[in-house]
């Protein structure tokens, strides 16, 4: 993207208010991808705040960003992989905070997110990044670093695995 490319030439020149563009910019997408993993608000924001920092560094050590969200997805992936390996058990009981009270949306996103769980990891986060972070198959590829072909299997296969489990949760 041209504009991030400006953005990350002003931000290693030392413009603070591009740094601030930037970051309105990702933001929101970071962090619903780190909620979608977590379910967690508290721990999705320091999430977020440290995929901030470890991109501004890389970016400011000399790093060659290439295309500046699928760096973000990478570093926050990893974040991510690094606090399950921290926490051994993973609590699916946790409620995501929702501001809507109507109820059926509430179960309705409980449900979905309980379908998500239950995806192999790999699927789960090919789901993630096509279904609820709306990048495209190739953006995925390129960011996985795995073939297009088996992008598009595993969103096909998530599509299959969700709607089974989301008929079955009905039942």
């Amino acid at each position: 993207m041209t504009s991030d490319f400006l953005l990350l030439q002003k931000i290693r020149n030392g413009n603070n208010h591009a740094g601030n563009q930037f970051v309105e910019k990702y933001y929101s997408f970071i962090y619903q991808y780190c909620f979608l993993h977590i379910h967690n608000q508290e721990c999705a924001e320091d999430m977020v705040q440290e995929t901030f920092v470890r991109f501004f560094g890389a970016l400011m050590s000399g790093a060659e960003i290439g295309k500046a969200k699928s760096y973000l997805y990478s570093i926050a992936g990893n974040i991510i992989k690094n606090y399950y390996k921290k926490k051994k058990e993973i609590l699916l009981d946790q409620l995501p905070d929702i501001e809507k009270d109507n109820l059926s949306e509430i179960e309705i996103r409980i449900d979905v997110e309980r379908a998500l769980d239950l995806l192999p990891e790999e699927i789960k986060e090919t789901a993630i990044l096509f279904f609820f972070q709306g990048l495209k198959q190739k953006e995925i590829s390129d960011l996985l670093h795995i073939k297009l072909s088996l992008v598009k299997y595993r969103v096909s296969k998530a599509k299959e695995l969700l709607s089974k489990q989301l008929e079955e949760g009905r039942d």
